[in-house]
């Protein structure tokens, strides 16, 4: 099969056979981790499969970002696992659809832009401490029930086809990609373990995946105010975890494909499967940066992988429970490592050196964050937030004043450098006010007003200067500050054709 017109996108061509193939891949890594994550909230299994066969299929219709999969998630897991053991279930549903009502709003308010003020250095974090999650999540298949470690041929057998699993994800491409990797290395795996008896852990060990099609349910709460007070809070925080983990795993793949995403769309295509994930007994979820990755590692770059992974998912639960519980999880768990493996920023180890120490303490924060507190928007908000503080902290030392007296007597200030909040105290400290002749020029042309902070320092210079009795020009600012400036007309001289046309504060 070659490459046909995606009925999806238009403008996008698609390869079937990689879409089909690499859907099957995703589909059977979803199942442990979607049942993994229902367990991790305190839900059923169930409850896990129904939320990925939903917000799969969903986001992989509507979403804007063809090639990402979504599903049930560790990170809205951890958030509602406190909702479900106090209040129940039917709570949960209740707080999924609200959350979804959140980000389909978010996606018509255009907030995804906000994605661009997380710096690199937080996503680099993100990402290093996401596969270290991912990886160490993986350890506890090398465990018995009760914590202890396997041991002897038991050890032996599963670390050994983890190895083969790695092995063969790591080698089949440098000799062919005509069919995903991954899928070959969980049916050789499986095959191995069917034909010599090899006694081992399955999916079916960890929990029975057989069911019917996701029941319609509405949640079955009061509606009233003191539900709203309930749930509201976990709504709250599932819909930005939802949409920042959502936001930057689309960042990640469209850096990988070398293509745009769009995030507003994205935000409404995850509202819109969280409403229906909670109508139909889901838990609700958001992006997979995990199964995003192996299905773009497997060549896959239209929409129909991730509705073939939803379908095939459904498809497990109804009819092919008895099959898909005998697959090894050995075979999975090296599929997760070599995930892992695969999306830890490598060279962001090879850049410390040549980055700033500011850089690298937010990179380094972000990942210990992520992986010690499983707090995703948490790590991001943080390493947004110091991003922001070094580079205000940098860019207020940065600002300058050329001084230097003309023929007539008069002392011009050509301030460079950007002028608000951080920078205000360096720059009153520029001006000798007594000590200046009668008449001073003030020049911002290769500066800016940023703030009304900005705005109330010339407000202070300007009087220190006109109490003392001396006259004080601003030049090349823009009508803005004009129109903020007390006393504007006596001090500012405009030039229509040099004042810049910024503006300090939005009407």
């Amino acid at each position: 099969m070659k490459k046909y017109l995606n009925l999806f996108d238009f403008s996008q061509e698609v390869n079937y056979r990689t879409e089909i193939l690499s859907g099957l891949t995703v589909a059977l890594a979803l199942v442990p981790e979607a049942i993994a994550f229902a367990l991790i909230a305190g839900l059923s299994p169930l409850t896990g499969l129904y939320a990925a066969f939903v917000m799969g299929l969903v986001t992989s219709v509507l979403g804007g970002r063809p090639g990402m999969i979504s599903g049930a998630t560790g990170a809205v897991a951890v958030v509602i696992v406190s909702l479900a053991q106090q209040h129940g279930v039917e709570y949960v549903f209740a707080a999924v659809v609200l959350a979804g009502v959140l980000q389909v709003l978010a996606g018509m308010l255009r907030l995804g832009k906000l994605m661009r003020l997380v710096p690199h250095p937080v996503i680099f974090g993100f990402v290093n401490g996401l596969a270290i999650i991912i990886f160490l999540s993986q350890m506890d298949q090398f465990k018995n029930a009760d914590g202890s470690w396997l041991s002897g041929t038991t050890m032996l057998f599963f670390s050994g086809l983890v190895l083969l699993t790695m092995l063969v994800i790591w080698g089949l491409p440098k000799i062919s990609k005509a069919v995903p990797a991954s899928l070959v290395a969980i049916l050789l795996v499986f095959g191995l373990v069917l034909a010599f008896g090899i006694d081992t852990r399955t999916i079916g060990d960890i929990a029975s995946i057989k069911g019917g099609f996701p029941p319609f349910h509405i949640p079955e709460v009061p509606i009233s105010f003191e539900t709203l007070q309930i749930i509201f809070p976990y709504a709250a925080i599932v819909a930005g975890v939802g949409l920042i983990e959502s936001l930057l795993t689309l960042n990640i793949i469209d850096e990988i494909t070398e293509t745009r995403g769009r995030g507003n769309k994205e935000a409404v295509a995850q509202g819109t499967a969280n409403i229906l994930s909670g109508i139909f007994s889901g838990m609700g979820g958001c992006a997979m940066i995990g199964q995003s990755l192996i299905n773009t590692s497997n060549g896959a770059r239209a929409r129909l992988s991730g509705i073939v992974a939803a379908l095939m998912l459904l498809a497990f639960i109804m009819f092919g429970a008895d099959l898909i519980e005998k697959v090894p999880m050995a075979a999975l768990t090296g599929l997760m490592i070599m995930v892992a493996l695969g999306t830890f920023e490598w060279a962001s180890l090879r850049t410390f050196r040549r980055m700033p120490k500011s850089d690298v303490l937010v990179m380094v924060l972000v990942t210990l964050v992520t992986v010690f507190l499983h707090n995703l928007a948490l790590a991001v908000l943080v390493g947004v937030i110091i991003a922001a503080l070094v580079f205000a902290w940098d860019n207020a030392k940065r600002i300058r004043a050329r001084k230097y007296m003309d023929e007539d007597g008069v002392k011009h200030y050509e301030i460079y450098g950007p002028l608000f909040f951080g920078s205000v105290t360096l720059f009153n400290e520029k001006f000798d006010v007594l000590s200046d002749p009668d008449e001073v020029i003030i020049d911002f042309r290769e500066s800016r007003v940023v703030d009304m902070s900005a705005i109330e320092a010339l407000n202070k210079i300007t009087e220190r200067y006109l109490k003392v009795g001396k006259k004080v020009h601003l030049k090349h600012l823009s009508r803005d500050c004009k129109r903020l400036l007390k006393n504007a007309d006596d001090i500012i001289d405009v030039n229509v054709l040099e004042d810049p046309t910024y503006k300090v504060v939005v009407d």
